[in-house]
């Protein structure tokens, strides 16, 4: 369980980082990306920054041109920290964007990239260049991928948006046509023999490619006409892998990869419904408790759940992804502590205790801190997407933060 909260964690953090880069714009062509692959030196990149460093003092705008060098002075700084760069890479962005009024601040985010960067790059732009992570945000748990029909049949797998082939046959099976007499009762015994023989070699192969797959989220089956229909309800497939096969099956007009990729076209709407089905079975449990009269296992608000969480009741946890809320610490010249949510950590707070101005000393993304408590409590956290109903409910209705009980705390 806390891998998996790692995982979601990872993909949070991930998703919720681009989204702030992707906003960011500069003053001027001052905002630095630097794609760094495994395969590139360390010391390669440095002597590139180096020579960038050089040049930026041609730039015209003195503002500009100091903006531009602190930036590669601090990723620079930053790649001094690495022997080598991480399995998949890493993404520098640094650069001075606007505040309110006529301020500026240094943003800097260092990417640890879910899939490899293949090529280095250095840019240097009114906007930070994301374009080679965009694709990486597609969540990438997997469907296989089922064409079939008496001719040929494939098998693939779609992982985000990308369709790979795994196995491709032609099969043996002759074609129907009329045979007179005795001949023909024979010649029909032989084609649903060869038939039978054709879709046993693809569920075995299917066996081989999908099953013991735990990413594998269901398998989606196509293909013209009605022999889809039978390869799946005779039971072809192993019992563990006809248990995940998506409903209902998909008529396609072809059975080759492009047959996979008219499969995953006319899918669209079942993947959609499929990721939201999990996150809709835990919010429809936590309105079923919410009913009970004394509010069953379940309880909703900030402070309520962190209460439930301190005492080790939480099951579960259920945050809205769309929360853009700080979880802040601060301190005032009395010494008095609180920590508070705020949707800017920036806003002045005073002190609850005496009222004099206070000191941020610490400051986290409120899901990160939800993340934290949930992995110390050994209690699971699952975000509900904003686009769905029943998110829009949790957001709406219980400020987007509830939680599934162990036990009702008294």
């Amino acid at each position: 369980m806390g891998e998996t909260n790692s995982e979601d964690r990872a993909k949070y953090d991930f998703k919720k980082d681009m989204q702030e880069i992707q906003n960011y714009r500069g003053r001027g062509t001052e905002l630095i990306s630097v794609y760094v692959p495994r395969s590139k030196q360390i010391s390669d990149v440095m002597a590139y920054l180096r020579n960038e460093q050089s040049q930026a003092s041609n730039i015209k705008s003195k503002t500009t041109m100091k903006n531009v060098q602190s930036a590669i002075d601090s990723i620079a700084a930053r790649l001094k920290t690495y022997k080598t760069p991480p399995e998949n890479g890493v993404v520098i962005f640094c650069g001075e964007v606007p505040r309110a009024g006529d301020q500026t601040k240094m943003v800097q985010y260092v990417i640890n990239p879910p899939e490899a960067i293949t090529a280095f790059l250095y840019r240097c732009d009114s906007t930070f260049f994301t374009e080679p992570l965009q694709s990486m945000l597609l969540d990438k748990k997997c469907y296989g991928l089922i064409t079939i029909d008496r001719s040929e049949a494939t098998i693939g797998i779609l992982s985000g948006s990308r369709i790979q082939v795994l196995k491709h046959f032609d099969s043996l099976v002759p074609s129907k046509h009329h045979q007179g007499g005795q001949s023909s009762v024979r010649f029909e015994r032989l084609i649903e023999i060869a038939a039978h023989e054709f879709f046993k070699k693809v569920a075995d192969n299917a066996t081989e490619v999908f099953l013991n797959r735990p990413e594998l989220l269901g398998i989606l089956v196509g293909g013209p006409g009605a022999t889809k229909d039978f390869f799946v309800k005779e039971e072809y497939l192993h019992h563990e892998l006809r248990k995940i096969v998506v409903s209902p099956l998909v008529d396609t007009g072809y059975t080759d990869e492009s047959g996979l990729r008219e499969l995953v076209q006319n899918s669209q709407n079942i993947i959609t419904d499929l990721q939201l089905t999990q996150e809709k079975m835990y919010m429809q449990r936590l309105f079923t408790e919410i009913r009970k009269t004394d509010g069953g296992l379940s309880c909703y608000g900030e402070q309520e759940v962190r209460d439930a969480l301190d005492m080790g009741a939480v099951d579960m946890l259920l945050l809205s992804d769309t929360l853009k809320k700080r979880r802040i610490t601060i301190e005032c010249a009395n010494g008095h502590r609180h920590d508070l949510t705020v949707a800017d950590a920036d806003e002045r707070v005073l002190c609850p205790d005496c009222g004099q101005s206070t000191t941020v000393v610490n400051d986290e993304d409120l899901i990160d801190d939800f993340f934290n408590r949930a992995d110390a409590y050994n209690t699971r956290l699952q975000l509900i997407s904003g686009d769905s109903e029943e998110g829009d409910m949790l957001l709406k209705a219980f400020g987007g933060i509830a939680a599934l009980l162990r036990y009702r705390p008294n």
